[in-house]
């Protein structure tokens, strides 16, 4: 057997992973083969690659030089792929997105970042699902969100950049719930609704709202989780259920949306891009039209224009 690319990324995963298990799951395999896959390696390496150690498997010495040239070999790789990717006339972006509010205004700023340049942009409803298709190629980069404390694991091979470092959830009601008229809402005065929320989102959000309404005395009750943006919104027109929601969420009929009192639960919106598929260069412009994006979306609220104004370390840098 001679040693492959994939040989080297299992060896670099395992290490970066610190055991086999986790590993595994980055890499989309079972335990048991990447287990028989190292056996295959260390038979062709001629000797062991990882030892267990206190806080998972650690390499040998044979396993850090295996470790330094693979991880050489990988970086040239990308570089190779990213350079011929960028050399072509006019290479498409695959950009895979999470239903984040200033998708609907990214079409026409990636088109003055990128002219002429084909851009295939698809929406997922996991994060999670996100970053398996980055990992897999199907993407050359995604943009998503994260709630709280929670962090996306990234596949390996991938780089990332915080677009908004930080921005508060708000809670969209019926416009005939007996909160609307108020300029913001506490949250304990929210305990006893029913809520909704995206099906299976990857970001943290549920469990982060969770954590929050639990610290105002409550628990929510979260009864639907609908992928389906309008379907959502229909639902809570007719005042059978509330929603946190992104602050740059557009006005809806029959809805309307509030600032919760302190700032009780945030969130950060982030890119990241396979480096072997986007140069810095384009990951740059790509960043650009996110952020402009993102701003064309703020004047939708009054409040949060006010919020966002008045913390201009928050802002992106698109010069």
């Amino acid at each position: 057997m001679q040693l492959e690319l994939r040989h080297l990324e299992a060896v670099r995963a395992i290490a970066e992973a610190g055991s086999l298990g986790r590993a595994a799951m980055r890499l989309g395999v079972s335990q048991p083969a990447l287990s028989a896959q190292l056996r295959r390696i260390e038979q062709v390496t001629g000797g062991e690659l990882f030892v267990r150690g206190r806080s998972g498997v650690e390499p040998t010495p044979l396993g850090e030089f295996v470790l330094s040239v693979a991880r050489r070999v990988l970086g040239e790789m990308d570089a190779l792929t990213a350079g011929a990717r960028a050399a072509a006339p006019h290479p498409a972006l695959r950009l895979g997105c999470i239903q984040l509010v200033l998708v609907d205004r990214l079409f026409g700023r990636l088109e003055e970042e990128l002219p002429g340049h084909e851009v295939d942009i698809a929406i997922e409803h996991s994060a999670t699902t996100l970053t398996r298709m980055l990992g897999a190629g199907k993407y050359d980069a995604i943009l998503y969100g994260e709630v709280g404390d929670h962090e996306v694991p990234l596949p390996d091979g991938v780089a990332a950049r915080t677009l908004i470092p930080k921005e508060p959830a708000c809670v969209r009601l019926s416009a005939t719930h007996p909160l609307a008229g108020q300029e913001e809402i506490e949250l304990a005065d929210l305990a006893g609704e029913t809520w909704t929320t995206l099906t299976d989102d990857g970001d943290g959000g549920p469990e982060a709202m969770t954590d929050v309404c639990l610290q105002a005395g409550f628990t929510p009750k979260l009864r639907y989780r609908i992928a389906d943006r309008k379907m959502r919104w229909e639902l809570i027109a007719a005042g059978r259920a509330i929603s946190m929601c992104q602050p740059t969420s557009p006005h809806v009929e029959g809805t309307v949306l509030r600032p919760l009192a302190g700032d009780p639960l945030t969130g950060r919106i982030r890119i990241a891009w396979n480096r072997a598929a986007v140069t810095e260069q384009r990951a740059g412009l790509l960043y650009r039209a996110a952020g402009r994006a993102y701003l064309d979306s703020i004047p939708n609220n009054t409040f949060y224009r006010t919020w966002w104004e008045a913390r201009p370390e928050l802002h992106p840098v698109l010069g």
